[in-house]
This record gives C-alpha cells, sequence and structure tokens, in this order.
C-alpha cells in the first residue's frame, strides 16, 4: 500500500511541475506603455487574440478588434473594454475568408485611423471548406489573408515607424509541406476531407506564416518595420469548436491540464509586440518568449519567395 501511495505521490508531483513551470512557461516581461500608439489584433474576440487585446489596452494603446463576426466582436469589445478600463477599443468587422472584406477593412481603416504601430496577425482556423474566392479555406484564412492585409496595412507602418508585425503561427510548422502544384491549381494547400488530411493542411499553413515571415522580414530591411512569428504554446482555446463534438470531449480533460491557458498562451505574442531590443531578430521566429532556430525548410529562401510570389498573384497585387 505505501509503495502505491509513493507511486501515486511522484506522480501527482511531476504532474503539478509540468503544469505550473512546463505548461506555464515564461512571462512577457517588457513594462512598456502604448500611449498614442495604435494596435490592431485580428480575431480577438476570443482566445488568446482577446487576451492580447486587453494587455495592450491595459498598457494605453488604442486597439482595433478585426473579427468577422459582429455579434461576437461587438461583445467582446464590451467584455475587453470592461477589463482594461480602456474605451480606447474599437471593433472593425473583417472576414480573412474574403479578399473584398479585406481590401474594405484596410480602405476603412486608413481613412479613419491616422496610426499603425503594430500588427497583429492572430486569428486561425481549424476546419474544411472554402472561401468566397474559391480557396482551400485554412489557406485563404490563416495565410492568404494575413498576406494581403498586411500588404495593403504596410506604407501605414511604414509612416510609423519603428513599428512591427507579428504572425502567430505554432509548432505545427514542423509537420507541413507547400505543394506548389496543389496550390497552382485547386488554390488550397491539399485536398481530402480525413481527419489527418485536415490536420495536414493546417500544419502546412502554419508553415506558409512562418515562410511569410521569413520573406517578409528580408523585404523589411532597412525600413524600421520588423517582423516576427511564433508558436503560442498549446492552448486550450476555440481553435478546435469546428472538430466534431465526440473529439472536443475526449481532448477536454486534456487540454484543460496539460495546455495553457489563454492569458499564459498570449505571452510569447506580447513579447514579439512589445520586447525591447529585438530589432535585430527581424524575421525569426520564437517560442516560449525566446527566439528559436528553424528546420532548413521553413527558412528556406525559394520556397518563401516562391509562396509570396504566388499569394500575390492569388491576392491581386500584381
Amino acid at each position: 500500500m505505501s509503495v502505491v501511495l509513493l507511486v501515486v505521490g511522484v506522480v501527482i508531483g511531476v504532474a503539478y511541475i509540468y503544469r505550473h513551470i512546463v505548461v506555464k512557461g515564461k512571462k512577457c516581461t517588457s513594462k512598456a506603455k502604448l500611449h498614442g500608439k495604435t494596435v490592431i489584433v485580428t480575431g480577438s474576440n476570443t482566445g488568446i487574440g482577446k487576451t492580447t487585446a486587453i494587455d495592450l489596452a491595459r498598457r494605453g494603446a488604442r486597439v482595433i478588434l478585426a473579427c468577422r463576426s459582429k455579434q461576437r466582436g461587438e461583445a467582446a469589445l464590451e467584455e475587453i473594454r470592461r477589463e482594461s478600463g480602456s474605451n480606447q477599443v474599437v471593433f472593425m468587422q473583417l472576414d480573412l475568408g474574403s479578399l473584398k472584406s479585406i481590401r474594405t477593412f484596410a480602405e476603412s481603416f486608413l481613412k479613419s485611423e491616422p496610426r499603425l504601430d503594430i500588427l497583429i496577425n492572430n486569428a486561425g482556423i481549424y476546419m474544411q471548406g472554402q472561401t468566397e474566392d474559391g480557396f482551400g479555406l485554412m489557406f485563404g484564412v490563416n495565410h492568404l489573408g494575413h498576406f494581403l492585409l498586411t500588404n495593403l496595412l504596410l506604407d501605414r507602418l511604414k509612416e510609423c515607424a519603428p513599428s512591427r508585425i507579428v504572425n502567430v503561427s505554432s509548432m505545427a510548422h514542423n509537420f507541413g509541406k507547400i505543394d506548389f502544384n496543389c496550390l497552382n491549381s485547386h488554390k488550397a494547400l491539399g485536398l481530402g476531407t480525413s481527419f489527418i488530411r485536415l490536420l495536414q493542411i493546417y500544419c502546412d499553413s502554419k508553415l506558409c506564416n512562418v515562410l511569410f515571415n521569413h520573406e517578409l522580414g528580408k523585404r523589411l530591411r532597412g525600413t524600421q518595420v520588423t517582423c516576427y512569428t511564433l508558436h503560442p504554446g498549446a492552448i486550450s482555446s476555440e481553435l478546435g469548436r469546428n472538430t466534431g463534438l465526440f473529439l472536443q470531449i475526449v481532448l477536454k480533460p486534456i487540454t484543460t491540464f496539460f495546455f495553457k491557458n489563454t492569458v499564459q498562451g498570449c505571452q510569447t505574442t506580447l513579447h514579439c509586440a512589445l520586447q525591447e531590443g529585438i530589432e535585430p531578430l527581424s524575421g525569426r521566429y520564437f517560442s516560449n518568449c525566446t527566439v528559436r532556430d528553424l528546420f532548413a525548410k521553413a527558412r528556406d529562401d525559394a520556397a518563401a519567395k516562391k509562396l509570396w510570389e504566388i499569394s500575390e498573384r492569388l491576392c491581386g497585387l500584381v
């Protein structure tokens, strides 16, 4: 009996250490205040996007909540204003699955807001389907929408330099690959609707984020606009809300105990957006508030340039 109790005690102790040290991770230590600065956070009505927006609003920033759903966006607006104590929080509708919506958002923003100091490309989706423009949904929303948005707002970021672009990716990019033939022929990263195929396409879209950031960093040299991509950690959030109910029920205990909460999960985003002195690391990848090295496929100059050029064509920028 004593042996059993000892084993149970060790297991509980290891789980506690994992939960409170490994899962919790590092915290953004920047004390930066953002009065007079304007920030856009996409997908900020839920998850780490919302907690990121709350933190930035508390620091005095004017925060633009760029969200697809008007109802959820306005509900988040009230919550973020209440939590942060700031009335400098604004909701603007943005559907990253619609090139028209992105252009309308950018046009409206540029007319109404004189500054843009930080752009946080946070929104992400995990589900099958197509965008209204006929792109694979995860390719269209997770990569292409942010690609177009960034390019449309780039001149304003340059005018307000020093400024930053933060691209939220995932360690899932390590399992991704870019099928350029599929992109050219089907405007999608992959075909199929099985669980494995959807997971692969999600990983592919996260690799797109990292390659986009890699190429963007090269193109921004000498502009005082810097960019960073990151893995926020495994987050207990609403990303998987479109998966099957059975899978959500099975995963709930795991995500609750072993995954970061949204406050812990937004720390690397905040680090990349605010940390002083990381400008020389523009174009690099961060995890747990620390710069990390990438596998060769995630810093492939030729692949990053090719993805950029295809994205330009698909968005109608050339």
